[in-house]
């Protein structure tokens, strides 16, 4: 997050204490003043609604409270109000784990069948609770299920309940295989905490964490309890805003049922320091690297731990944190262990592009040149498209898209487009990924998107070439397969094993410089290549063709590239619709 040195004061004489104390006040007050700046501006921009906290060396340098916790009764947002954290409950969740591991209680390479007797074994038998932990485990995410928030999101569940409405699923792939984010294991992991301790899971909670470091106002969300100093969830629609969507907190559980203050978070940030809740042992293990999954982060045990970009510049430093989203609700927790630094942010509005937000805070506290938060092309866009039509908003689009005021997100486009196809305006939708495509071209995702609004529209000869060039980017895109296998289309090409010789693989192993002290190092066991980049483990690679390999445990893959000698002189990495090429090194 940053590298601010410790500062020391000289004990040889009162007036340079008193100058050096001075001058760090005021340092510290110019920091506090940027991230002040830097926070309204982007609730100006309607960017932010919530609470924010920030630490450094341990002690909480900024707080504070923006917009309105309740727009109905002006009621605002301060450093003690309680927010829905979505998966942020997941670092609790398993921290209950691995309580229990320590005291004896759960294996966590045994099968889950051992303490789940009633869960089927044809794949239970498989799964253990560090495929739960590490969403490894193949179980599809509920979530994802079709019409699921539509059909199921209002309706209450018991645990034993909900469990069976994904634990006759055919797994997505064998456990240990790959990373695929799964609110279906965290669910089953909070099952396992009350079958072993006895208690709610709720209780478990409360007593083994909540109690102990007196985070008196988190707890789990009830919808019927009287809860003081609640935050209502709202989202975006057209110029303001509406309440977002009912959801009965049984659904989450322990997998996103969680409320808290960032003033709580900050006491949960200083405990993970010390030994309170788990013995040495068992922190490194839970902040322990395991796969790789959102960007440059592996997943540890509820928890993305990984190297995060500090502001502009090329600098990063270790970071461990979490986003969460649920209705109306968005969160981001992310701590720097070498300078004890914590950043909270809590927003009741959905869809803060906090990691922005956090990215830049981190570029105040070290120093480095930040972006200041520029207007959404998508939010004008669907103004427009909302007020005016489809026509006048791709208009409007063609006139901002390229202007220095505005920001064009792929991220964001594609969310717009999905809110309209919620809204049963599917050719609207259609026209606004097809604007994604043309701005973003080498991204999966966008022709997977516009071909799914291709698919409702009947449209299938361009849903199944869109579906294909998705794939051609990822091919570990099996939702695309799947959905191209429904459309008749013939995938074979897709499945085929390739092989690829020895001789060839030989001439791609070697160091290539990504970019500065990042180097993607190539190995071989046999005819399984093999990457690894700087501060991450070796992942195999699987041949799409003889000089294009792809990862199965994230959506990237690696293309080597021949120099004017015919001999392999670079590695172009495609991750996120983004290339890098790195240089072999001698």
């Amino acid at each position: 997050m940053k590298s601010i040195s410790n500062y020391f004061l000289s004990r040889k004489g009162l007036l340079i204490v008193a100058i050096v104390l001075v001058c760090h006040m005021s340092f510290a007050q110019t920091k506090v003043e940027q991230i002040d700046k830097l926070i309204n501006t982007y609730v100006e921009y309607g960017k932010f609604n919530g609470s924010v906290l920030v630490s450094d060396q341990g002690k909480v340098i900024y707080k504070k409270g923006f917009g309105m916790a309740n727009m109905e009764w002006d009621i605002p947002n301060q450093p003690n109000t309680k927010h829905r954290l979505g998966s942020i409950t997941k670092q609790f969740t398993a921290m209950l784990i691995l309580q229990l591991a320590a005291e004896g209680k759960l294996d966590l390479q045994a099968p889950i069948t051992q303490y789940l007797p009633d869960y089927p074994k044809a794949t239970g038998d498989k799964i253990t609770t560090h495929h739960l932990l590490t969403h490894t485990s193949g179980i599809p995410n509920y979530t994802s299920f079709p019409r699921f928030f539509q059909d199921e999101s209002r309706n209450p569940y018991t645990p034993d309940e909900f469990v069976k409405k994904f634990s006759d699923k055919i797994l997505e792939f064998t456990p240990g295989e790959r990373f695929n984010y799964s609110n279906s294991g965290y669910f089953l992991l909070g099952v396992l905490v009350e079958k072993l301790s006895g208690k709610t899971y709720e209780e478990a909670l409360h007593d083994h964490i909540f109690a102990p470091l007196n985070m008196n106002d988190t707890g789990y969300d009830h919808h019927g309890v009287i809860l003081k100093n609640r935050a209502t969830g709202y989202q975006k629609k057209g110029n303001g805003y509406i309440n977002s969507n009912y959801l009965d907190m049984s659904i989450p559980y322990a997998a996103g049922s969680l409320y808290s203050t960032v003033e709580d978070l900050y006491l949960w940030d200083q405990a993970l320091y010390t030994n309170k809740l788990l013995s040495q042992k068992f922190m490194d293990l839970y902040f322990k690297p395991h796969i790789p999954a959102f960007g440059n982060s592996h997943y540890a045990y509820g928890w993305g731990v990984g190297k995060s970009p500090i502001g502009k510049s090329t600098d990063s430093i270790y970071t461990i944190g979490h986003g969460g989203g649920i209705n109306g609700f968005n969160t981001n927790i992310s701590r720097a262990t070498s300078d004890k630094s914590l950043v909270v942010l809590l927003n009741n509005t959905g869809g803060a592009p906090l990691n922005q937000i956090t990215r830049a805070i981190r570029g105040i506290m070290y120093g480095k040149a930040y972006d200041l938060p520029k207007k959404s092309v998508a939010n004008a866009v669907l103004n427009v498209i909302q007020d005016k039509g489809i026509d006048a908003g791709i208009t409007h689009y063609k006139t901002i898209k390229d202007s220095e005021t505005y920001n064009l997100s792929e991220r964001e486009m594609n969310g717009i487009g999905y809110q309209l196809m919620g809204s049963d305006k599917v050719e609207e939708a259609a026209k606004v990924f097809k604007l994604n495509i043309e701005a973003f071209p080498k991204s999966s995702n966008v022709y997977d998107s516009y071909a799914e609004a291709l698919m409702k529209l009947g449209k299938n000869d361009l849903a199944i070439a869109n579906y294909k060039r998705s794939v051609e980017l990822n091919s570990n895109n099996q939702s695309a397969i799947d959905n191209l296998k429904k459309l008749g289309a013939d995938v074979s090409e897709y499945e085929k094993e390739i092989i690829v010789s020895e001789d060839i693989l030989e001439t791609y192993l070697g160091k290539y410089e990504l970019m500065p002290n990042f180097i993607l190092t190539v190995t071989r066991e046999g005819n399984q290549l093999k990457a690894q980049a700087t501060g991450q483990l070796a992942f195999d690679v699987f041949p799409k063709s003889e000089n294009v390999f792809y990862y199965k445990v994230v959506a990237a893959q690696l293309t080597f590239n021949k120099n004017d000698a015919g001999k392999v002189g670079s590695v172009t990495l495609l991750q996120g619709g983004r290339e890098i090429t790195g240089k072999r090194m001698e």
